[in-house]
Parts: C-alpha cells; sequence; structure tokens
C-alpha cells in the first residue's frame, strides 16, 4: 500500500474541519494548527479581536529577526454548501483516482494555508537558517467581509509586533499554464439609497413619487454600468491589452425593497447597490459623482460599507518584493498574469496600512471553483504548490534590508 504523501495528508485533514459559516469550527481548526505548529517546531499564538474569532500565528523566528517580517497569510473560514449539489461530502475531503480532491476550501483557501507549512518543512529537513522571521497567520472571517477578522487584526498592538515587512495571500486558480498574480483590489461599496414621495390609490398619477424617483436614479447608475461593461468588452489599455474585471468599476443592483401592495403607491422605495471600484478611480471625486445622481431626486444614500483605500504594490523592479518573486517564477518557467483581484480578499486591509502585498494561489491548468459545488484541486497542482512555495520562501526571507 502506497503511503500518501504528507503535505496531502495534512492537506486533507485540515479540509475535513468544518469552518464554513455561519458557524465556523474555529476550535477545532485551532486544535488542528497548534498541533501543526509543534510537529514543525514553530512557535504558535493566538490573537482573538473579537471573543470566539481567533488569528493564529505560527512563527520561525529568522537569524536576524530585527528586520521586518514575512507574513504568508491564509483564511481559515470558507463559503456554506448546498450538499444537495455536491457529488462527494464537502467536507470528507475524498480524493478521485485521478488525484483530484474535492471539499469546501481545497482552493478557497486551505490548500495555500498548508503549502506554507509544508514549504517550511522541507525548508527545515534541508537545514535552512532565514534570515528574516516568517509569520504563518492563519485568520477567520474573511468570507463574511473581514470586518471581525484582518481589518482589526492589522490595528492590534500583537499585530504591530510582529513586525511585517512584506506580505502573501491568496489569488484564484487559472485555466492556464500560468499563475495569476494580484498586486491590487477594486474598493468594494455597499450603498443603499432610499427615495420617498407622496402615497396614494394606485390608479393615481401623483408627482412625485418614490418609486420614479428611484427609478430614475438607478437608471443613472445603470448607465454608469453599461458604460464601463462595454469598456471591458472592447476597451483598450495604453499598451494595447484588454481591459479585466478588476480594470474596471462594476455596479449591481442587489436589493429592491418597496410597496405594501398592488393598488398602493408607497410613500418609500429603496434599492441595495454593490459597486467594486478600480484603483485608478479617484475615490473622493467617485463619491461626488454618486452623490450628484442622487441629488435631483432628493435620494438618501446611506453607504453601508465602504473601503477608501485602492493602494496597489509595484510590480517593477523598484520593489524588491516583486524582483525576488519574478526571479523565482521565471527560475521555474512560470509565467505571472498580472491582475487586480475582482473582488475583495484580507489584502486590502494589508495593503492599507502601509505593507506591500501579493496574492498569489499556484494553482494553474485548474478550473476556477472557489464557493462553487464540487470544488476541487488536484493532489499533483497542490504539491507543485508546495515545491513553488519551497523555492520562493527562503528567497524572500534572505531579501536584503
Amino acid at each position: 500500500m502506497t503511503t500518501e504523501h504528507i503535505a496531502t495528508q495534512r492537506f486533507r485533514e485540515f479540509l475535513r474541519i468544518d469552518t464554513s459559516h455561519p458557524k465556523p469550527d474555529y476550535a477545532k481548526c485551532a486544535v488542528f494548527l497548534e498541533k501543526y505548529a509543534q510537529e514543525l517546531g514553530l512557535s504558535f499564538q493566538t490573537i482573538e479581536c473579537v471573543k470566539g474569532k481567533p488569528a493564529h500565528v505560527l512563527t520561525w523566528v529568522g537569524s536576524n529577526p530585527s528586520i521586518t517580517a514575512i507574513m504568508l497569510n491564509c483564511h481559515t473560514d470558507v463559503v456554506p454548501v448546498s450538499r444537495d449539489k455536491w457529488t462527494h461530502d464537502p467536507f470528507a475531503a475524498d480524493k478521485a483516482e485521478n488525484g483530484d480532491i474535492f471539499a469546501r476550501g481545497s482552493q478557497d483557501m486551505k490548500c495555500v494555508g498548508i503549502q506554507y507549512m509544508e514549504a517550511l518543512r522541507r525548508m527545515k529537513a534541508s537545514g535552512t537558517k532565514p534570515q528574516r522571521t516568517l509569520h504563518v497567520m492563519f485568520t477567520p472571517e474573511e468570507e463574511v467581509a473581514g470586518i471581525d477578522g484582518m481589518k482589526l487584526l492589522v490595528h492590534s498592538e500583537e499585530f504591530k509586533k510582529l513586525n511585517i515587512g512584506f506580505a502573501l495571500d491568496e489569488g484564484l486558480a487559472n485555466p492556464e499554464d500560468h499563475y495569476k498574480l494580484f498586486y491590487g483590489e477594486r474598493a468594494p461599496w455597499w450603498l443603499t439609497l432610499t427615495a420617498r414621495g407622496k402615497a396614494g390609490h394606485g390608479s393615481q398619477l401623483m408627482e412625485p413619487t418614490a418609486t420614479v424617483r428611484l427609478v430614475r436614479t438607478l437608471n443613472k447608475f445603470l448607465a454608469f454600468r453599461e458604460s464601463e461593461s462595454r469598456r471591458l468588452k472592447i476597451g483598450k489599455k495604453p499598451d494595447g491589452s484588454s481591459f479585466l474585471l478588476g480594470d474596471v468599476t462594476s455596479t449591481n443592483v442587489t436589493i429592491l425593497k418597496g410597496g405594501v401592495q398592488h393598488n398602493v403607491v408607497p410613500e418609500e422605495a429603496s434599492a441595495g447597490v454593490d459597486i467594486r471600484i478600480a484603483p485608478n478611480v479617484n475615490l473622493e471625486a467617485f463619491k461626488k459623482q454618486l452623490e450628484d445622481w442622487c441629488r435631483e431626486d432628493e435620494i438618501e444614500i446611506e453607504y453601508v460599507s465602504t473601503f477608501w483605500d485602492n493602494t496597489t504594490t509595484a510590480t517593477d523592479d523598484s520593489n524588491k518584493w516583486w524582483t525576488a518573486l519574478k526571479g523565482v517564477a521565471d527560475k521555474r518557467n512560470v509565467k505571472l498574469d498580472l491582475e487586480i483581484f475582482p473582488a475583495a480578499t484580507d489584502s486590502r486591509f494589508i495593503r492599507e496600512i502601509g505593507i506591500p502585498a501579493f496574492g498569489i494561489s499556484p494553482m494553474r491548468n485548474t478550473p476556477i471553483l472557489l464557493h462553487d459545488h464540487d470544488e476541487f484541486l488536484n493532489e499533483k497542482i497542490f504539491l507543485e504548490g508546495v515545491d513553488f512555495y519551497t523555492d520562493l520562501i527562503p528567497v524572500l526571507a534572505d531579501v536584503k534590508a
């Protein structure tokens, strides 16, 4: 009987811990990670900014701990599952004959956390002595916007003491033979637009009504949506390449509310809007534009959630971390596709406080299945990722101060 690779064993163990929302099993996850830290000879620390939602720091102190450390981030929570849509138990981590490992979190992003850890195992076995301290971070609540997770964590005194100078975080799978590397993100804004007007019988033509006011304003948002959609389809960047989703601003009406019955004109109507703002957009100017759209019809804007930083991490020779990462990719003959992450990850909170960060999940020739039914990652691709980090982490750890 062939013994399964130790990295695959740990990967499947991690996947079997049900950390799906709304009730992630963070307690069982903590037990697994503390035991893992002991196995690899790493120190283990827990930071709990919100009770019951712990972040764990597994640390290998470098030979020169006075210089800034490297952060290797992985979120522990995963999104819910619709079990009737899966052909495998989503928390059994079944492995098919061809090596496909089926589980929620196999791509997003428990694979990366284990790849970090197994790279450190190999480094220790080979006698590597990193100059910079390495912190493998396992953080909570990323899948619910990080409000009780990374958003608070980066401002904690415990985090500041880690002295982090550079961070790696998650990316996406790539169906092509490349790795996607994300150097920035769009700023997510969630708005509620509320209109008020005359109420009365549905047979009348009263002016102004809440619904007419709301629809007129939403049409402005949707016209902007159409212009950005057109730019995505046919627009070109200055270098002649096509725009990707992360390069444009997306707008979607996600909630509509109003009315009590068909023959009553409501006095109030509202809409929820999800906007993801491209990094090249001036956020203050964009806010003014939204408010100008709403002012004509006296629409009230509630900023349910906004993010006010769209900093990107440099991908040129001015950035020593980029140079190190690109050098490793070149040696491995892996092309990097540079993109703006279209959704949102914990990296935005890291960049916001001035720490450069890249998002990369080394999964090439792999369909993008995060949040999808039958999420899987092939064992061969997973182990290739361990190889990648085994090459990359020592280089990052020895980047000159």
